[in-house]
């Protein structure tokens, strides 16, 4: 089955701070594997933070391009309506924001069996999708 990865996992595949360097590793090996989904959300959520002008080193626009480009090699979802109606109904029933919501509908809806992230609560069950904090020290 495959798996979903959050816009942490991108941010941290690409950090050069010293303190993240566990989790930049990390981070790489979950994006090398072949079974990985991302959302047309994940890839602008990753666009927006690494280039906003009040990161301490943003990265230029064409850079960002070029990343987003090569990560297209995974699944992509879209957000469709469907998709919204039920990151609408997971924010209802989990009370997670609609970011993190929508995050689980895409998921779903590519049929994730796992969502790799570290913003919602590890080895959590949600709507058949196990949350995996891959940077939690076991």
């Amino acid at each position: 089955m495959p798996v979903f990865f959050d816009t942490n996992i991108l941010i941290y595949a690409l950090s050069t701070t010293p303190a993240e360097s566990r989790k930049r590793r990390s981070a790489e090996a979950l994006l090398d594997r072949a079974d990985g989904v991302l959302s047309v959300q994940v890839l602008q959520e990753f666009y927006v933070q690494i280039t906003r002008p009040t990161r301490p080193k943003p990265m230029s626009h064409d850079l960002a391009v070029r990343f987003i480009e090569g990560w297209r090699r995974h699944q992509v979802v879209a957000i469709t309506i469907e998709t919204l109606s039920d990151a609408l109904s997971i924010k209802g029933r989990y009370g997670f924001s609609y970011w993190d919501s929508a995050v689980v509908a895409a998921a779903r809806t590519a049929g994730c069996s796992e969502l790799y992230t570290e913003d919602l609560s590890h080895d959590q069950m949600v709507e058949g999708v196990r949350v995996i904090n891959p940077f939690k020290l076991s």
